[in-house]
């Protein structure tokens, strides 16, 4: 058992099948991280499970007994999941890619969406909590599982905590965009209005990036739309500071520095996490229509390279960066075939929510640039036994950023709601 400082952390791994309709078949791993205080190692805690935010993101590696999971450990065993295709678990690589036809690969990592996942954590349960429910903490994406998993197997569940990850019901990806890309403008425009000077800052690097071949330390071009996303950051609470220094020292006399390229390799190259990006619309895709690069689609002219004042983009997956970055190449053809066919398991069961029974407590952030407040709210009045914090005090990041006090009002709104 590692020991870390205020924590004991215990490594599990656990073999689930790839597609849980074929128990029988072909099979995968998942790691479960297990972290608990010291002393409480032969407690009978209660579990609770981070699902983590993505989609397609490892769990977060403890450091300390610091933030939410100092808090947690107070009263539970944590289980920190790498989620199937991340981390430590069977990962999703190129050397996956590699091994397969565009086909065969596609609908391999259509066994990677939350159905899948939520399975996952079922399967675990059974094997280390079997004769009681958990409690869940679920960011972001974690959110999302969350309601897939109140409407697959609410029977597995005590108490549902979400932070910023309440997710339209029965929205299309087309939605999605409609709703995030206001909120990523309005990002840029807090950007440049608490640092004016970046607009022609900004607008000369674009230039530049414009009339020059300028490459990455991995080799991959640079061009205007790769240095529009590291907007990604935008809607977290310090990323407007850190691309404001980053733009500040871009230049090497009339160079680009290598320490802003090497920067803006480890913000955008999405190859490191190609799970994430491979399946990123495929979490808004319920049906028989396909998603169709609906961030390509529905990008606003206000976007376009050449503007005046150059407006970086959010989380949204592009067709060209298939093609231009290195880490991302072998997915494209399997990528395309994920954006344009339909087919897709439906995640949520808008009538067992409706009925659900299982206290909920969700922090909606009022600002949110990935999860749209109004979506999120139109949800919550659709999901029974849940309550509400609605707040602008935190950015997307709360809470992890929060050190932990978002965690316990999460846990007293829940405590107020009636029990399973």
């Amino acid at each position: 058992m590692p020991r870390l400082p205020g924590l004991v952390v215990t490594d599990h791994l656990f073999t689930v099948p790839l597609d849980h309709a074929k128990p029988d078949g072909e099979t995968i791993e998942v790691l479960g991280r297990e972290v608990v205080a010291p002393g409480k190692e032969d407690s009978d805690l209660p579990w609770l499970v981070y699902l983590q935010g993505g989609p397609g993101l490892a769990s977060p590696r403890p450091l300390e007994a610091g933030g939410w999971i100092g808090h947690a450990v107070d009263d539970f065993r944590v289980l920190l999941l790498d989620q199937r295709g991340t981390g430590r678990s069977t990962a999703i690589t190129r050397r996956t890619a590699a091994a397969k036809s565009p086909a065969e690969l596609a609908a391999y990592l259509r066994h990677f969406r939350a159905d899948s996942i939520v399975r996952d954590a079922e399967l675990i349960r059974g094997q280390l909590s079997p004769d009681k429910p958990w409690t869940t903490l679920g960011t972001s994406y974690g959110g999302f599982l969350t309601l897939t998993y109140l409407s697959l197997a609410p029977e597995g569940l005590k108490t549902c905590l979400i932070t910023g990850g309440l997710p339209g019901l029965d929205t299309t990806a087309d939605d999605v965009y409609a709703h995030t890309y206001p909120q990523v403008v309005a990002k840029n425009d807090a950007y440049y209005a608490r640092f004016p000077e970046d607009v022609e800052r900004v607008r000369r690097i674009a230039d530049h990036l414009r009339d020059h071949d300028v490459r990455l330390p991995d080799g991959d071009r640079l061009d205007v739309r790769r240095f529009q996303s590291l907007g990604i950051g935008l809607g977290m609470g310090n990323a407007a500071q850190s691309l404001h220094w980053l733009v500040d020292g871009a230049w090497d006399g009339t160079e680009l520095s290598d320490k802003f390229r090497y920067a803006v390799t480890e913000h955008t190259t999405l190859g490191l996490d190609p799970l994430w990006a491979v399946i990123h619309e495929s979490i808004y895709a319920q049906d028989d229509h396909p998603t169709n690069w609906a961030a390509d689609r529905l990008r606003p002219p206000e976007f376009a390279p050449d503007a005046s004042r150059l407006l970086f983009t959010g989380e949204m997956i592009y067709p060209w960066m298939f093609e231009e970055i290195a880490g991302l190449r072998e997915f494209a053809e399997a990528a395309n075939l994920l954006a344009t066919e339909g087919g897709w398991f439906p995640l949520y069961d808008v009538d067992r929510l409706a009925s659900n029974r299982v206290p909920v407590a969700a922090a909606i952030w009022h600002e949110d640039m990935y999860v749209d407040v109004a979506l999120s709210l139109r949800t919550a009045a659709r999901i029974g036994n849940l309550a509400t914090w609605i707040t602008n005090e935190w950015q997307h990041d709360g809470g992890s950023a929060s050190g932990g006090s978002v965690f316990d009002r999460l846990r007293t709104l829940a405590a107020d709601l009636p029990p399973v």
